[in-house]
């Protein structure tokens, strides 16, 4: 009776549309084509399942927005008088608009769920084999005799450098990029799992512990500690909900032992799979938070006003009536907890803080230290890649160092691999240094953070500012790697090679994490940096922050805000009469008004890093003051795109070399005819262009004379670019990502001789390349890849005498390629399918040390969960 319930309720608003559109009359046609648009819609929406709460919610949002216009307009056509015929009119063309829009969603994301649909049913039966056999092998073991008593050969340790991964047991479940998967899920796209595993943190677990299975979390071990919360987390059954936590101080490992529970075999086979991983962090929106988690749980897309959850929902609880744990992960408040425990039965929120919260939690699982001994097996580890101290080290001095860290594992592990290959005199500097910062405070933590800036103090000047750096990006947040590297470069002088290995050095000491695989792909010669992201454990950015901090406020170096909030620090306010000297100022609340900011002067300031959530935003004043400013980074963490207020602000710009745009809603171009003479770079990240573009004749070239790299990524209305933008001569690089409306290239492309690096990827609708990029003889690198509908390239492809690489891979209706192509000389790896492989046979046999490399097959969805 209630899914029958549920499913009414779920269709109701389509279905509304579809009685409201055969009561009309004189636009019957139009009507009667709106409705052949929104029929097919209902099942789409009675069979959300868990699998559509990792669907864009921009996807969603559109969806969503088009079937309440379509509502709209029905309803006031069913109600129009007969014989208003102009009224009727006037709706029909409405109502043929909503049509169209809603035949473009279709087109346009259709196929992506097609596909996920086909590879989860594909992979579901993949794994459903995997277990059986897993099955038969744990029966066949089981009655063998056990084996006599042996002790436990160590494994080889891991490559320097290299974090040690954690072995998997034969009936846990596989891995995405680092990211648990669970055990019935497709290994290939989050966006067909039907749990959350853990977005940000899980990028930080090799930096928290990196530990095999039974290796210490705490004094107990990971196997009595995980076997504690295993208990609490299945134990019960009453049928009510309940709240049960893990505490400990930072870097203790809750993370860990919390994912431990989350992957548990015996833990997922209770609650049938039904598990939920969700980091919170200081600065969480709790509503998205909260409907995110809703939607996983009940399987049901929330759609209605302001995005809230029903109340009816929430009192029915999921349609599957089975139990269900809830982890949230680095909670800070008890309002916070308040807000997201869901109190329908069978709920079961497993909490993990620094904070207990007795008033709600009923049990709590206390991380214990290290001992001694076990301190010491981990802290050789990092430092020597094994157990003990090796016989040519100092034992004693080894002791010493390792007993500063005080049983912490965090501090363990990054102080043990900070001295990783150094000689005996920077140990024991090591070792003064850890005992000094003793006498800092009775906080056992804030004298944890001392010692662990004395690892960082070895750290070479330029390593150290950039790792400092890292703590002016909001908690919890991947960090574009594009940003990370432009803004090391341009503040410390450094060319891209030399950031990009800094960035390795600090992924090799701990200090940070390369998500997706950064270190291997971004470094190759040609590879595009916005792909790929940063994580930093939320105790070493608080360890960034404590170094910035220690010198008086208007003489920082970073002049940052650590968390989210509503206005601008108040110590801000009372020092604002003075200068202030930060060279990277970086702020990061809700929607800022006119009346929100207060003026204050900066003028040494070159990097401004504005975090906010919110669909308008006033630009600060104060940009006015900062001269010296180079590089410029707007993220808007919000749901929908923000529009910018006080663009004037830009006009006092004339040093800014590097932009970046997130989530922002471009004005028309004529009204930012601002001269931008330094403008080296501009990066736009799902941001809404159309408009801004569309009939521009603005002279590009004049507003950015020296523009040479130019990225648009995940901006889905882009349907062409202006031909002003092939006047631009000084580019170099253009990417163009993920946008699935453009079909074209401007014409005049062959313009840009400077140009050595074209990437257009993942732009489905894309059928052809202009014949004029055959005159870019500049081009070395050629980037077509996910162009599935790119039938054919230029006749004159042969022209491009210093083409080095062509990355083609999933141009499926690519059949032939020019006859020119073996005119290629300079040509020396191409990235392809197996089918497009064999179209290059007859050029690999004219064209010198041309290596053609098979791709594998990578249905890649993840932007369908970001």
């Amino acid at each position: 009776m209630d899914r029958m319930l549920l499913e009414q309720l779920a269709g109701e608003a389509l279905r509304e549309v579809l009685g409201a559109v055969r009561g009309t009359l004189f636009c019957r046609s139009t009507a009667e084509r709106l409705r052949r648009s929104v029929e097919p819609l209902l099942p789409l929406v009675q069979g959300l399942g868990p699998h559509a709460a990792q669907r864009s919610a921009g996807e969603l949002g559109e969806l969503a927005a088009r079937i309440r216009e379509a509502l709209d307009l029905a309803r006031r056509a069913a109600s129009s008088p007969r014989w208003n015929v102009y009224r009727a009119a006037q709706l029909a063309r409405r109502m043929e608009a909503a049509d169209r829009g809603i035949a473009r969603w279709l087109e346009r994301h259709a196929p992506a769920h097609v596909i996920g649909n086909v590879r989860r049913l594909r992979d579901e039966a993949d794994a459903r084999i995997g277990r059986l056999e897993r099955r038969v092998e744990e029966i066949a073991a089981a009655q063998q005799p056990p084996p006599p008593a042996l002790s436990v050969p160590v494994a080889p340790p891991p490559l320097k450098g290299v974090p040690m991964q954690m072995p998997m047991p034969m009936d846990a479940p596989p891995m995405h990029k680092g990211v648990p998967m669970p055990m019935d899920a497709p290994p290939f796209a989050m966006a067909a799992m039907p749990v959350e595993a853990a977005p940000h943190k899980a990028g930080v677990m090799a930096m928290e512990m990196d530990l095999a299975e039974g290796e210490v979390v705490g004094g107990g071990g990971l196997k009595v500690a995980k076997e504690r919360v295993k208990e609490m987390v299945m134990s019960g059954g009453g049928g009510g909900w309940e709240v049960v936590g893990i505490s400990g101080m930072g870097g203790s490992g809750k993370t860990t032992l919390a994912m431990e529970i989350f992957r548990d075999h015996k833990v997922r086979a209770f609650y049938n799979d039904r598990i939920f991983f969700e980091t919170i962090s200081q600065s969480a929106n709790l509503e998205s938070i909260k409907m995110k988690l809703w939607e996983q749980i009940s399987g049901n897309m929330v759609l209605g006003a302001y995005n809230q959850i029903p109340e009816w929902q929430l009192k029915l609880g999921p349609r599957d009536r089975g139990p269900v744990l809830v982890i949230l992960d680095d909670v800070w408040s008890l309002s916070q907890l308040e807000d997201l425990v869901f109190k329908f039965p069978g709920c079961k929120t497993l909490v993990v803080s620094r904070f207990k919260f007795p008033t709600l939690v009923r049990q709590t699982y206390e991380m214990q230290l290290l001992d001694e001994e076990e301190a010491l097996s981990v802290f050789c580890r990092a430092a020597f890649d094994q157990e003990c101290v090796p016989k040519t080290a100092d034992k004693r001095l080894v002791k010493q160092v390792s007993a500063e860290c005080r049983g912490l594992p965090l501090a363990l592990k990054v102080i043990g691999a900070s001295l990783r290959d150094q000689p005996p005199k920077i140990w024991l500097s090591a070792k003064n240094r850890l005992s000094r910062g003793e006498a800092i405070s009775d906080s056992h933590e804030t004298k944890l953070l001392e010692r662990m800036a004395a690892s960082v103090e070895c750290l070479s000047e330029k390593v150290r500012d950039c790792f400092l750096d890292l703590g002016c990006f909001p908690e919890d947040k991947k960090i574009p790697l594009d940003v990370l590297i432009n803004i090391w470069m341009e503040i410390h002088d450094l060319d891209e090679p030399d950031a990009f290995a800094i960035l390795v050095e600090l992924s090799n000491k701990n200090l940070l994490t390369l998500v997706n695989d950064a270190q291997n792909k971004a470094g190759d010669l040609y590879s595009s940096y916005h792909d790929y992201s940063v994580m930093q454990h939320d105790v070493l950015r608080d360890l960034a922050l404590h170094m910035s901090g220690r010198d008086p406020l208007n003489k920082r170096r970073r002049l940052v805000m650590p968390r989210r909030e509503e206005t601008l620090p108040r110590d801000w306010q009372r020092n604002k009469d003075t200068p202030f000297d930060a060279q990277i100022v970086s702020i990061h609340t809700g929607e800022m008004k006119e009346s929100d900011w207060f003026q204050m002067s900066f003028p040494k300031a070159e990097v401004l890093i504005l975090n906010f959530a919110s669909s308008v935003y006033y630009l600060p004043p104060f940009i006015a003051t900062m001269q010296n400013l180079k590089a410029l980074v707007l993220i808007n963490y919000g749901t929908t795109s923000a529009t910018l207020d006080n663009l004037s602000a830009f006009i006092t710009l004339s040093g800014l070399r590097s932009l970046w745009l997130e989530k922002i809603t471009l004005p028309p171009l004529p009204k930012t005819t601002i001269p931008l003479k330094n403008l080296r770079k501009i990066s736009l990240v799902l941001c809404e262009l159309n408009n801004s573009l569309r009939g521009s004749t603005m002279d590009l070239s004049m507003t950015f004379p020296r523009l040479s790299n130019l990225t648009i990524d995940h901006c889905i209305d882009l349907k062409e670019l202006p031909s002003s933008i092939c006047e631009i001569i000084s580019l170099e690089t253009i990417s163009i990502s993920n946008c699935h409306d453009l079909t074209e290239l401007p014409y005049e492309l062959g313009k840009l001789h400077c140009l050595s690096i074209l990437r257009v990827y993942a732009c489905p609708a894309l059928w052809r390349l202009p014949a004029s990029v055959c005159s870019l003889k500049r081009l070395k690198y050629l980037d077509i890849s996910q162009c599935i509908n790119l039938t054919d390239l230029p006749e004159e492809l042969g022209h491009l005498t210093n083409l080095e690489k062509i990355d083609m891979r999933e141009c499926s209706r690519l059949r032939s390629l020019p006859r020119s192509s073996s005119s290629l000389k300079s040509l020396g790896h191409v990235v392809c399918d197996e089918e497009t492989a064999l179209l290059w046979r007859e050029a690999e046999q004219v064209i010198p040390d041309l290596r053609v490399q098979v791709a594998e097959e990578c249905y890649n969805l993840d932007w369908l969960a970001d």
